[in-house]
C-alpha cells in the first residue's frame, strides 16, 4: 500500500465574468448552498468563502463578483474585490462559459504569477466537445494556463478531476480550518444573501441591481423562533413601490420565499420581518457602501 502524499492546503480563487457559474460551482464543491445562484449575471456582491475539506487537503475557496466595467461606487468595490481574491489566491481558477465566452483581462493577466486552471463551464449545453478546441486555442494566447478542463459546475461533470487539479497546484501544509467548517462567515451574511437572491429571482429588469439588504437584528430564542429584522434599500419610491406590490402582495411574497430559504438552509424555524426604504443613489454613497460591508 502506498503511503498517503503530504497534506495540501490554501486559497482557491474562483474568478470570471459574470454568470460563468462561479457561485454555482462553489455550491457544488462544497455539497451546501452558500451563495446566491440566481440567472441574472452580477448576483454575486461580496466574496463569499466556502472551505473544502478532505484527507489529504483544504481548499479555500473564494467566489468572487464577475469581472466587469464599474460604472459606480458599488462596482468599482466589486472590481476591488476581485483583485484582492487574485492576489490572496495560491491558485486562481479561471471560470469561462463555453457557451458565451468573455475575457477577463485581470485572471489572464493573474496567470503570470498564479498557477491558472481555465474551467471551460457549461459544456452540457455544447452539441460537440469539439466545438471548445476554437475557444481553448484563443485562451493560450492570452496567459500561461495550466490546465483546461471541460465542466459542467450544474450537473457537476468532472468536478472531482478539477479537484485533483487544483490539490496538485496547492502548497503543502495543514489545514487552516477545522475539517467540518464550511465557512467562516456568520449566518447572519449567508441570511442577507438569501434575501437579496430571492428579489434577483422575482423581480426584473433594474428592480434588483439597485437593491441591497441590511440584517438589522439577528437574535436566536431558545424555545422560540429565531428573530431577523431586514431592511431591503432601494433608490427610488417607484422601486420601493414595485417591491412592496399591490396590497403589499409583492412584499408577502418575498417574505415567505426568503424565509422558506433561510430555514432550509438554517435548519430551524425562523421569523422573518422584512422593511423597505429608499435610500437615493445609495450606489454612489461610500458611508452606505461603508455600513453594507462591501469595501
Amino acid at each position: 500500500m502506498n503511503a498517503p502524499g503530504p497534506h495540501k492546503a490554501g486559497y482557491v480563487a474562483l474568478a470570471g465574468a459574470p454568470n460563468a457559474g462561479k457561485s454555482t460551482l462553489l455550491n457544488a464543491l462544497v455539497h451546501e448552498k452558500l451563495a446566491a445562484v440566481t440567472p441574472k449575471p452580477q448576483t454575486t456582491r461580496r466574496r463569499t468563502l466556502g472551505i473544502l475539506s478532505r484527507p489529504d487537503c483544504q481548499i479555500i475557496l473564494l467566489d468572487t463578483p464577475g469581472a466587469l466595467k464599474p460604472k459606480n461606487l458599488l462596482e468599482k468595490e466589486m472590481e476591488k474585490s476581485l483583485r484582492r481574491a487574485l492576489d490572496d489566491a495560491d491558485v486562481v481558477l479561471y471560470l469561462v462559459d463555453a457557451t458565451k465566452p468573455r475575457h477577463v483581462p485581470d485572471v489572464e493577466r493573474s496567470a503570470a504569477r498564479k498557477p491558472t486552471v481555465v474551467a471551460l463551464n457549461k459544456v452540457d449545453r455544447l452539441r460537440k466537445r469539439e466545438d471548445l478546441l476554437p475557444l481553448i486555442a484563443d485562451l493560450s494566447r492570452r496567459g500561461p494556463f495550466r490546465e483546461f478542463l471541460p465542466i459542467s459546475a450544474l450537473k457537476e461533470t468532472n468536478i472531482d478531476l478539477l479537484v485533483r487539479t487544483v490539490v496538485a497546484l496547492l502548497p503543502e501544509g495543514p489545514p487552516f480550518y477545522p475539517p467540518e467548517s464550511l465557512t467562516q462567515q456568520p449566518e447572519r451574511f449567508f441570511v442577507g444573501e438569501l434575501i437579496r437572491e430571492q428579489i434577483f429571482l422575482l423581480y426584473r429588469e433594474e428592480v434588483p441591481y439597485a437593491t441591497e439588504v441590511l440584517i438589522d437584528d439577528f437574535k436566536e430564542r431558545e424555545g422560540r423562533k429565531d428573530y431577523i429584522r431586514a431592511t431591503v434599500i432601494v433608490e427610488s419610491p417607484s422601486q420601493k413601490a414595485i417591491l412592496i406590490g399591490k396590497d403589499g402582495r409583492g412584499a408577502k411574497t418575498l417574505g415567505t420565499a426568503s424565509r422558506d430559504a433561510i430555514e432550509d438552509l438554517l435548519g430551524r424555524p425562523v421569523f422573518l420581518e422584512i422593511h423597505v426604504k429608499v435610500v437615493p443613489k445609495w450606489r454612489k454613497d461610500p458611508s452606505v457602501i461603508r455600513r453594507l460591508e462591501l469595501s
